[in-house]
């Protein structure tokens, strides 16, 4: 902004000094040209009346004779009726500028005199040069006032720019942000009323989440309690007690998926990163999942080498799996493979089943659902924690459903939200 504004007004200030100074050092030398030429015409007439004094005193003229009469540059040649030089001082170098006057004297002879192009040059150069300088002068003041205007202008939104990136990295508590610049200080206005909406918001939101994780804990306390206490009755089969006890693991697992979830809104998680094998959990997963598929005539399996090391959260990682694999078997079709390859710069997980691959990426906004009973937000979640974990999810490139997860070989936590 700064240098665009300098560009600005200098141009400007030399588009305004050309308009004037061009046509004004014109005019000026056009004016010395014509005061140059009535000079030497008068001092040819003062020659001429002194040469013609000389030739009815029945003195001759010689070249001595003519030199004091003559100033710097300036050439004078006394000729006789036919051309032949009497007499002759001054410049010899002739130019194309010359300014020439002749006089014819009563004797018949002619005289000569010339303002040699460099002086006449000399004459306009010396009145051109001060325009030029007062506008060499006046382009030096604009660039200085252009510099200081600028820094003066750009300043409020200097100070705007680091408030907005200040309200980008969680920083809800602005400076003033006053201007005397109308527009500025109209955008730092707006700008410390979205900061303290979305402060409110983003209060409202945590405070949503502790209640809702709350009292979920509560119900699902509970709930666990009633089940490790139906399998110790005597009246719970063998069979009936080991559908129990997975029914507690899931209970387990759907209390830690809460306790995540609360802590990915306090922006608390991402800092705990522990060694995971990533083929070993991608085939625990599935396991568990193809149980459900089973009686439906599909299965679920994990492929990879192992061991597949990586630093990374474990909780939002089987959570994007659960995702991807609920997602394949509610709107895919056939067999669902899960696979881990080590891609070079970093982990690679598909999800691959055997039906169509959706249109374009849009699949991960939030409400873009392919069913009408569908509630658009899984694959939008699983999406925001991968790149939570430092990486990315997307479509694979394969006619039917693949789904990629990119994770990074050595992550940076994300920071922590403020």
């Amino acid at each position: 902004m700064r240098e665009r504004l300098v560009v600005a007004l200098v141009g400007l200030t030399i588009a305004v000094i050309a308009l004037y100074a061009v046509p004004r050092a014109y005019m000026v030398a056009d004016e010395i040209h014509g005061t140059v030429t009535r000079h030497t015409e008068h001092s040819a007439d003062l020659i001429a009346v002194v040469l013609t004094e000389r030739s009815r005193a029945g003195s001759g003229t010689s070249d001595d004779d003519l030199a004091p009469l003559l100033r710097d540059g300036e050439r004078l040649v006394h000729r006789d009726a036919d051309g032949t030089v009497l007499a002759a001082a001054g410049a010899t170098e002739r130019h194309a500028a010359d300014i020439t006057v002749t006089r014819t004297l009563p004797d018949s002879t002619v005289l000569e005199l010339t303002r040699t192009g460099p002086a006449v040059t000399e004459r306009i150069t010396g009145a051109v040069m001060p325009v030029v300088l007062v506008g060499l002068a006046l382009v030096g003041v604009a660039v200085v006032a252009a510099v200081v205007l600028s820094r003066r202008l750009a300043q409020p939104f200097q100070r705007l720019a680091d408030a907005a990136r200040q309200l980008g990295d969680g920083t809800f508590a602005l400076p003033p942000l006053d201007s005397s610049l109308p527009e500025a200080r109209a955008i730092g206005t707006a700008l410390r009323t979205s900061s303290r909406q979305l402060q409110a918001l983003l209060h409202r939101e945590r405070q949503f989440a502790a209640n809702a994780s709350h009292q979920l804990r509560t119900p699902l306390t509970a709930l666990r309690l009633e089940l490790e206490d139906l399998t110790c009755w005597p009246e719970t089969s063998p069979a009936a007690a080991e559908q129990l006890h997975r029914a507690l693991g899931e209970l387990d697992r759907l209390s830690g998926t809460v306790t995540e979830l609360l802590d990915l809104s306090r922006g608390r998680r991402l800092d705990r990163l522990v060694p995971v094998d990533l083929a070993l959990l991608t085939a625990e997963t599935a396991e568990r999942w193809n149980s459900r598929a089973r009686p439906d005539g599909r299965t679920v399996s994990a492929t990879g080498p192992r061991p597949a090391r990586t630093g990374t959260s474990p909780g939002p990682l089987r959570q994007i799996l659960d995702v991807l694999i609920h997602n394949a078997l509610v709107h895919g079709a056939g067999d669902v493979r899960v696979r881990t390859h080590d891609a070079g710069s970093h982990w690679a997980l598909t999800v691959q089943d055997e039906g169509a691959r959706p249109a374009d990426q849009r699949i991960f906004d939030r409400h873009v659902t392919t069913r009408a009973d569908g509630e658009g937000i899984g694959l939008a979640v699983a999406a925001e924690l991968a790149e939570a974990l430092g990486g990315s999810l997307t479509l694979g490139p394969s006619a039917t459903t693949t789904f990629l997860l990119r994770l990074p070989h050595q992550p940076q936590p994300a920071p922590a939200a403020v």
